[in-house]
């Protein structure tokens, strides 16, 4: 059958797609429409919302993360390992392109299921416990802040992550440059970003990321960075 020509991987990109748009669909709507609303709605409906509504969004959104993950990886394996140049792929416009996406979304992933579900955790835990009457987990607003700073960060990331993907097949960026030096660069600034997830409730700096059109702003911001470093380090 045609559907599985190639070794399945046309079904390996679609399962990536539908997991991708429910794990990036999550995270904005977290984001821009959940807590919002949570930072304006009262205590009695914040914590309804943490204990019946965050819990079954949080399933579908790591899970969703997991999958992405895991189909992108086997898509990248098969790829590399089908190329008569293997290992030297990496240094072809689509290998430049889509390891700058995986590196991102690999970062996302792991703030996903190491930071963000963490913490979320213990807020929930918290808000089922207050609510039947029991003491509060006083530990639970700092989780509730590291889970918020990571998550903005994921945010961050998303938008070049995305583009980074899609021209992976339909931008072929120049590789004659200098691409020890553009890993070098692409590597510091995401570590500058991430930073910000794993110390941020420590007195980091949080600015923009703090309000919904800061975050989108900022975004932005870093994706146009990598794209410059690309274009010129890369030309």
């Amino acid at each position: 059958m045609q559907l599985f020509a190639g070794g399945g991987e046309f079904l390996l990109r679609w399962v990536h797609f539908l997991a991708g748009i429910m794990w990036i669909g999550l995270l904005y709507y977290f984001n821009f429409v959940q807590g919002p609303f949570l930072a304006q709605a009262d205590a009695g409906v914040k914590s309804a919302v943490t204990q019946k509504l965050l819990p079954r969004g949080m399933w579908w959104f790591r899970w969703a993360a997991m999958l992405t993950f895991l189909s992108g990886a086997l898509v990248i394996m098969k790829r590399f390992g089908e190329s008569p140049q293997h290992a030297a792929v990496a240094t072809t416009p689509w290998g430049v392109a889509i390891l700058t996406g995986a590196l991102l979304g690999t970062l996302m992933f792991l703030n996903v299921w190491l930071v963000i579900w963490p913490n979320q955790k213990i807020v929930i835990a918290n808000a089922v416990a207050t609510a039947t009457g029991a003491q509060g987990n006083p530990g639970a607003a700092a989780a509730g802040r590291r889970a918020f700073l990571a998550s903005r960060t994921n945010v961050v990331f998303s938008v070049a992550m995305l583009f980074f993907m899609g021209a992976a097949s339909h931008l072929s960026p120049s590789v004659s440059g200098n691409i020890g030096l553009y890993w070098t660069l692409v590597l510091i600034l995401a570590a500058l970003v991430e930073v910000n997830a794993l110390t941020g409730d420590k007195g980091a700096t949080k600015q923009p990321i703090e309000t919904v059109r800061g975050v989108i702003v900022t975004a932005f911001v870093f994706w146009a960075v990598i794209y410059a470093i690309m274009e010129t380090v890369l030309a």
